[in-house]
């Protein structure tokens, strides 16, 4: 299993609207390292789902439903959309601060490259942010 984040405005697709939705297109992604991260997903990847803009936090854990394909809002160019299921809301979620001053989040690609809108993470990175989300937080995937 690989891990991500995928970064989304809560104004323009919440959290919640995704919970309600159950499952997503991630559609629209203009950027070939983003687009690059999309295609290698596989069935049953880890996600983690973080608001941008002012909340800056990490809030649900998803999964990758349906692996990469060409992306149907795409008018021109090579563009890949893949599926993501709605696992869970994060008990506590993980605020960008928190990455930030935590020693064993320094290296995360989010703090590296933070105009990425789909990043990898490694399995230690994604362990220690689920250990920061509350207390017994289990990720299962049921796909």
């Amino acid at each position: 299993m690989q891990f991500w984040l995928v970064k989304q405005e809560p104004e323009s697709y919440s959290w919640s609207d995704f919970e309600a939705d159950k499952q997503t297109a991630w559609t629209g992604v203009r950027n070939f390292q983003a687009r690059n991260n999309l295609r290698a997903m596989r069935k049953g990847d880890a996600v983690f789902y973080y608001h941008s803009g002012e909340e800056r936090q990490i809030v649900g854990l998803a999964c990758v439903l349906k692996e990469a394909y060409p992306d149907p809002t795409a008018t021109e160019g090579d563009w890949s959309a893949v599926d993501f299921a709605a696992v869970k809301p994060l008990k506590q979620p993980v605020t960008l601060a928190t990455i930030k001053q935590d020693p064993k989040l320094r290296d995360m690609p989010l703090l590296k490259n933070t105009r990425i809108s789909v990043t990898s993470l490694n399995s230690a990175h994604f362990s220690h942010i689920l250990s920061l989300a509350g207390p017994r937080q289990l990720f299962h995937i049921n796909i």
